[in-house]
Formats: structure tokens, C-alpha cells, sequence
């Protein structure tokens, strides 16, 4: 077993956790400084992020195994923190990174303006992220979420209004029962266990006596609300569509992200901890997370259908999406074909990537109609200093700027829709064709194999009736001044849409390889515990 470089591993989190104490030594006047000190800081993390990722790809010594480890303070697990990375955390830290820079890109448009602190908050939420995928333990999983959560409060209430505040106190309300419930059922998991340690769990799980396993069960089942929380789960999720929509372009566009940290977590632990090897345990929830990905799929669907703003319909996309991935992570964890999920994983990259693009394209996409001025505009008299004055020198005002915000709309949408060529699409009929290998002994599977298809239909509709109230049905107006910092982030993550469509057999061949691996809990648990020491320890090849 091989081990990445030592440092390399914290870095995710570090780097945005001195980034963002750094910039709370910054006056609120010197946020050119600040957004200097973020854009260096997600750079680094995203090259960071791919760095693990090329190495987690394994050998065909490990069997394309490889996990990486960082030991805080050369404490042996489990009786010390450990990170992880492997095949799955380290695509979503090149995933969190991906969101992560663009964002922070278009909030240079005026959007940091808006209130204080704005920098710090963000890279405190990419700290946490990145922890919450690194850690291998159920405390500092709940640490780094507290994290994230935290630094999500004040994003979602960043710039003020009265929607903002009314979604924010739902937001910090709904969270904080959450993370008390989290709380609740790690305390059972460590008082029927005596540990919180990942890969100790695996190997204690399949030994616990009948006495004991109600009560761990009931732990986890505690627990597990709090991640059904987060990742918008039905009927968990009534506080999401309107918190993100409320938010600003680049928060929710960043949001996107958070939903899958739920998802992330109830993918590991499903697979991790009630793998084949639990025993008694295994297949643990399976059939909830099957239930609750499919009715979050269909209330996503209605809230699609039934939505007129641009906002709401990314915000319902976001269920849609994260249902879809709950409920192939629930087939796969109660024995279905391994090919649904490996299909799904590439399908969330993508419909991520889609609704963080359709989230930014909301500000542009208002302008069209002459709804709103440029944010840099209306915070410009507030100004006095012409060193800080917030209009930025490039403007693009020319007949054009339509004719690409409608492209980039269309082509978000396609691929949330999961309709040809893009990517969406290659990850639906991936599922679709592991779906159809399990309706001989699963009826449902047809069930799930409609909403797909129903899914795409109802985004499709929403993608034709914006688009004509939009671009074509609107009074006819001057061409909109759109800001270079608005339209090249949405530009990148749209290019990244083509990149993974044409990349699709890399990508769907990593994601497979993803997927073994976590169908094989015992070596991610002998790895953790059998970690060398800093002293012991060699690089990873």
C-alpha cells in the first residue's frame, strides 16, 4: 500500500483556512487584496485536488487501490486523527475546487461588495467542504461540518433583503436540529462501539452481539437524518429551494456543492460500514435510500414544472440530481448492479457543473429584460476612493453577449436534462442499462428508469419556457452590459461540460474504478489502521 506525500493531503485544508484568516486582517476597503489572496488560494487547491486525484488512481501492484493517509500529529489510528484520500474523495475535491474558482470569479463582479467578510466566509465553507470529504472519522465529520455550516450562514445571508433573511432563518433553523441529531446518533454509535473511527467500524460492525446492534442501528439511523438533511432529501429538503434561490449567483453556484456532501457521506457509509461484510448489518438503509432518492426525484420534477424563475428551477435540479445519486447508491448498497452507480457518479459531475453554470447565468439572464442595473453600478456611488472603485474596466455590451448567454443556457440545461450529446446523457443511459438488468427481481427499477426519463422531459419544458420568455418573447432592448467577470466563469464551466462529454470514457473508466473500491470497505479499514508513521512512511508512486 502506497501513501501520497504527507502534506500534500491537508493542504485542501489548510490552504483555505490561512487564506481566509488572512484576509480578515484586511480592511473591507481592500477587497481587491482579499479576492487576490482567494483566487491564490483556490488555485492551489485545485491543483492540490488533481494532484491527489492522478495519485489516487492506484497501481496494478495495489489493484488500483491506493489510499493515501495523513497522520495529525503521528498518532496511530484509530487513537489519532487521520485524512483520507482516495479514488472518491479526490474527485470531489477536484469537483469543489472546479465550482469553487469560477464563483469566486463572477463575485468579483460586485457581488463581494455587498457585505463584509464575504472572502473569509468563503474560504472557511472550502475548508470545511474539503475536510468533510478528507476526514476518516464521525467527530471530525461533524466538526467540519459545523465548519461549512457556519460559514454557509452568512454567505446565504450575504448583501441583506428580506428574502435572504425569511430563507436564511429557515436555512440556520432546519441545520442546527440537524447537527443536534448528528450529534445524537454519533454518541450512540461511540457508546454501543467505543469508536468513531471509519475503518475501526468496519472491522467492529460485523461483531456485534444482537444486544448491541438495535441500538447501532438506531445511532446511525439518528445520523443519517442529518446527511438526509444536507443533501436535500425529500421530505427533508422543504427549505432548499427557496434558500438557494434566494442566495447570490456565485453562493448558491457554490451551494450546489453542499448538497453532495450529504450524498458523499451516505455513500461512504452505506457502502463503508454496511457493506457485504457486515453481517447482520448489511444492506442497512439500502431500501431508504432507494425510497427517499426516488420521491426526491419526483418532487423535484413538479418543483421543475411548476417554477417560473431560473433560480428555483437550478435550486429543484439540485434535488433532482441528488435523489438520482441517492437512489443508485441505495441499489448498489442493497446488492444491485455495480454499473448504476459508476453511471450516476459521472452523472453528478456533470449535473453539478450544469446547475452551478444556470445559478450564474441568473444575473445576466435578468439584465436582458432591463430588470436590473449592473451590481458594480449601483454599489459605485457608495465609493469615494477611485483606487477601490468597484466598476471594472471591461464591459461587454455588443449583440453577441445574447446570442451566448442563450448557448450557455441551452447547453446547462441539456446536460441537467441528461439529453444528448452532453454528459448527462451518457450517465442516465449508463443507469438505464444497469437498471434493466435488475427488473427481473426489482419492479421498482422501472419506477426509477420513468423518472429518469421524466426528469430530463420536465427539465426540458422549463429549458423551452424560460428560454422563449427570455431570449425570444421579451420586448426587443439594447444588447446587455454583461461584466468579462460574469461571462467567463460561465464560459469555463460550460467548456468543462464539453471537456467531460468528450473525455466520457476516462471519466465513466475512473468512476467504475471509484466504485470497486468502495465495494471493498476491508482495504480502505486495513489501510487506516495499518497507516505508517511519519518515520515509516514512503511516498506514494
Amino acid at each position: 500500500m502506497s501513501v501520497a506525500p504527507e502534506h500534500l493531503i491537508i493542504a485542501p485544508i489548510v490552504v483555505p483556512f490561512l487564506a481566509g484568516a488572512l484576509t480578515l486582517i484586511y480592511d473591507e476597503r481592500q477587497r481587491r487584496a482579499k479576492l487576490g489572496i482567494g483566487l491564490v488560494s483556490c488555485a492551489i487547491t485545485l491543483l492540490a485536488a488533481i494532484e491527489l486525484l492522478v495519485r489516487s488512481k492506484g497501481s496494478e501492484l495495489s489493484g488500483g487501490n491506493d489510499i493515501g493517509f495523513y497522520l495529525l500529529g503521528d498518532w496511530p489510528a484509530p487513537y489519532g486523527i487521520v485524512l483520507v484520500v482516495d479514488r472518491l474523495s479526490a474527485m470531489m475535491l477536484v469537483l469543489t475546487s472546479l465550482l469553487a474558482l469560477p464563483a469566486l470569479v463572477f463575485s468579483a463582479a460586485g457581488i463581494h461588495r455587498q457585505g463584509q467578510h464575504f472572502h473569509a466566509m468563503f474560504q472557511f465553507l472550502l475548508m470545511g467542504l474539503n475536510g468533510a470529504f478528507l476526514t476518516g472519522d464521525l467527530f471530525n465529520l461533524f466538526v467540519f461540518f459545523e465548519i461549512l455550516l457556519a460559514a454557509s450562514y452568512g454567505l446565504l445571508l450575504h448583501g441583506g433583503g428580506e428574502a435572504k433573511v425569511r430563507a436564511g432563518l429557515h436555512y440556520i433553523a432546519i441545520n442546527l436540529v440537524a447537527s443536534l441529531l448528528f450529534l445524537v446518533g454519533v454518541s450512540l454509535v461511540y457508546g454501543v462501539t467505543g469508536t468513531l473511527n471509519m475503518a475501526q467500524l468496519v472491522q467492529l460492525v460485523p461483531a456485534l452481539t444482537e444486544d448491541q446492534r438495535p441500538l447501532f442501528h438506531a445511532g446511525c439511523a439518528i445520523m443519517a437524518v442529518a446527511f438526509l438533511v444536507k443533501a436535500g432529501v425529500w421530505p427533508l429538503s422543504f427549505w432548499l429551494p427557496s434558500a438557494y434561490a434566494a442566495g447570490a449567483a456565485p453562493v448558491a453556484a457554490l451551494f450546489a456543492m453542499m448538497t453532495k456532501v450529504g450524498v458523499y457521506v451516505l455513500i461512504r457509509l452505506s457502502l463503508l460500514i454496511f457493506g457485504t461484510h457486515a453481517g447482520a448489518s448489511a444492506g442497512f438503509g439500502a431500501e431508504v435510500l432507494v425510497a427517499g432518492g426516488l420521491a426526491t426525484v419526483t418532487f423535484g420534477l413538479f418543483g421543475i414544472l411548476a417554477s417560473r424563475d431560473v433560480e428555483r428551477v437550478a435550486a429543484f435540479l439540485i434535488m433532482v440530481s441528488s435523489g438520482t445519486v441517492m437512489a443508485a447508491a441505495g441499489t448498489v448498497a442493497g446488492g444491485g448492479p455495480v454499473g448504476v452507480l459508476s453511471a450516476a457518479l459521472f452523472y453528478m459531475i456533470g449535473s453539478t457543473l450544469a446547475v452551478s453554470a444556470v445559478f450564474l447565468l441568473v444575473e445576466p439572464m435578468r439584465r436582458l429584460g432591463g430588470e436590473v442595473e449592473l451590481i458594480s453600478d449601483t454599489l459605485a456611488d457608495d465609493y469615494d476612493d477611485p483606487d477601490d472603485d468597484p466598476r471594472p474596466e471591461v464591459v461587454l455590451a455588443f449583440p453577441g453577449t445574447v446570442t451566448i448567454l442563450g448557448l450557455a443556457f441551452t447547453l446547462t440545461m441539456i446536460a441537467a436534462a441528461g439529453l444528448p450529446p452532453l454528459s448527462g446523457f451518457i450517465g442516465k443511459l449508463g443507469m438505464v442499462q444497469g437498471l434493466l438488468d435488475l427488473t427481473s427481481r426489482a419492479s421498482w427499477a422501472w419506477g426509477f428508469i420513468t423518472l429518469l426519463f421524466l426528469s430530463g422531459f420536465a427539465t426540458l419544458l422549463a429549458t423551452l419556457r424560460i428560454g422563449i420568455r427570455t431570449f425570444w418573447g421579451s420586448e426587443p432592448v439594447e444588447p446587455p452590459r454583461i461584466l468579462a467577470l460574469e461571462l467567463a466563469p460561465i464560459l469555463l464551466l460550460v467548456a468543462l461540460l464539453v471537456l467531460l462529454s468528450a473525455k466520457a470514457e476516462v471519466t465513466l473508466g475512473y468512476m467504475t474504478d471509484t466504485t470497486d473500491a468502495l465495494l471493498q470497505p476491508t482495504i480502505y479499514a486495513e489501510g487506516v489502521l495499518g497507516a505508517p508513521r511519519a518515520e515509516d512512511a514512503g511516498e506514494m508512486e
